[in-house]
């Protein structure tokens, strides 16, 4: 039983929505997720002829229903489920693995064997630097993002030297205004995705602003193809009517001036926003549009996803290819094909980059989508464990000895009256040598149960990762609709059963 704690959400199960503003962004860190190193204690296979829990003889266990579970099966009765086992090679811990429960990019809080405190709610994730909630969701500037700024300063500072060479240094400050209101039109662009998404009650994590522009990380998959096209469409409809309002504004100021070339240059970098996430290909919007139209017309999103990222992987190897030549030879405009050494080691490397961040994000695409089509295998029921009710003043060898009889692997505390109260820790037990087993309650190796620790034996797929990340622990106490004792659910043997479907062909 892994003893750490569940972060808030991320990705796991998200479905991040990417639109690079003017480049394509890598994936959000539901692709990158900090994997988490789960302790975990592997069991004996269990007696096929062992009975059913004791407490509700009329339950029928995952076996007794022929289901397949994905997680370890019970212990044998005779034999003690909690004792400690050292895998060849002396790691006892499990390999580490994408977590399902945390899908996120903080770190998971460990919390001692020795203590009986509640786990704690893990802190929100962060993306950067906070500056503000719009429509609740926090948006977040990446330290990347300072880069580009300067990169942007210096590059459109050197042109208005050409054309208005009399600012002189403070042309510098002219372009770093023209940074920030590019971005902001970024941010524009990226609310449009978050609006229609609250819009057709899809939660979003929130938006980042970072190099090669901006996302916006939507936890949810679109209920329709319909709705898919509308929420990746929005973001460069806004960049087209943004690039609009820019020029209407340069035709009311004069050529030539400070102003002037601010709106044009706003307009022709929204053009070019709204250009490029329209291309049809994965990470992009025009790849999301790609994905709706094919889903609509065979019916399986998963068919729309792996037609749109391949999609997307040819249009890395175009960009990787095709921009440099598009350079040099002129295609770009006057004198594009007049260009330095420097200038085309330059493009090159842009190209590079933009290559491999449309490669990387077509490829976390397909990942996510394989998750999505896995998640239905995640069956509360079948990845519970077998528990027994327990005083909290029975002696650990004597709860143990009534595990072992029942065939159960996890201990339940409960009241005079027969109700739950606390769980006992899996790994508590393990650290309690077994000549002192006798003179050590239960009660001592257990935590509280809370509200959110209670979960129904009918969850399954998003809806029990959900569930789990709301109320981050080890241990959940599952109980059916009359709300009976079914079981105990681990968060370990959940992140196992998530691996090991990750790991099955689609």
């Amino acid at each position: 039983m892994d003893e750490s704690g569940r972060p808030q959400p991320g990705s796991g199960t998200t479905d991040d929505h990417q639109a690079a503003r003017p480049g394509p962004t890598p994936p959000p860190p539901a692709s990158a997720n900090g994997a988490a190193r789960a302790n975990s204690v592997p069991h004996t296979p269990r007696d096929p002829e062992e009975p059913p829990h004791k407490e509700h003889p009329e339950d029928t266990t995952p076996a007794d229903q022929g289901e397949t579970s994905d997680t370890t099966p019970d212990t044998a009765p005779g034999s003690d489920p909690f004792t400690k086992h050292t895998p060849a090679g002396g790691d006892d811990t499990a390999p580490p693995a994408q977590d399902p429960v945390s899908q996120g990019d903080t770190p998971p809080t460990r919390t001692p064997a020795t203590s009986g405190r509640r786990p704690t709610k893990a802190p929100e994730p962060r993306g950067g630097l906070l500056m503000g909630r719009p429509f609740g969701v926090p948006v977040y500037v990446a330290p990347s993002w300072f880069l580009v700024a300067a990169l942007i300063t210096w590059v459109f500072g050197g042109q208005l030297d050409h054309v208005l060479p009399g600012l002189g240094a403070v042309r510098y400050l002219v372009s770093l205004f023209f940074a920030v209101a590019f971005y902001a039109s970024v941010l524009v662009h990226e609310l449009a995705h978050t609006v229609a998404a609250l819009r057709f009650k899809l939660p979003v994590r929130r938006i980042q602003l970072q190099f090669f522009g901006g996302v916006s990380e939507i936890e949810k998959e679109s209920e329709s193809p319909g709705r898919e096209f509308v929420l990746a469409f929005v973001g460069p409809l806004l960049s087209l009517v943004l690039a609009g309002v820019f020029y209407l504004g340069m035709l009311a100021v004069e050529p030539g001036t400070v102003p002037g070339v601010l709106l044009a240059g706003l307009m022709i970098s929204n053009l070019i926003v709204a250009a490029f996430n329209l291309l049809p290909g994965l990470p992009l919007d025009g790849g999301r549009m790609l994905r709706a139209i094919v889903w609509k017309i065979t019916g399986k999103p998963m068919s729309g996803t792996v037609a749109a990222a391949w999609v997307g992987r040819a249009l890395a190897i175009t960009v990787l290819i095709g921009l440099p030549l598009l350079t040099q030879s002129g295609a770009l405009g006057e004198g594009a094909a007049d260009v330095s050494g420097m200038d085309t080691v330059t493009d090159a490397l842009l190209a590079a980059i933009l290559a491999a961040i449309i490669w990387t994000g077509a490829g976390n695409s397909l990942r996510m989508a394989r998750l999505r089509e896995h998640l239905p295998e995640l069956r509360a029921r079948t990845l519970t464990r077998r528990a027994v009710p327990v005083e909290s003043a029975t002696p650990l060898s004597e709860a143990l000895r009534r595990a072992n009889e029942a065939g159960a692997r996890a201990l339940v505390i409960v009241d005079a009256d027969g109700e739950p109260r606390s769980l006992v820790r899996e790994a508590a037990i393990v650290g309690v040598p077994e000549h002192r087993r006798p003179w050590v309650a239960v009660s001592g190796l257990a935590h509280d149960l809370t509200d959110g620790m209670r979960v129904s034996a009918e969850l399954a797929g998003e809806e029990l990762l959900d569930t789990l990340r709301a109320t981050p622990a080890t241990e959940y106490l599952v109980v059916e609709e009359s709300g009976a004792i079914y079981g105990v659910l681990s968060a370990a043997d959940v992140e196992r059963a998530f691996v090991k479907a990750m790991a099955r062909p689609s």
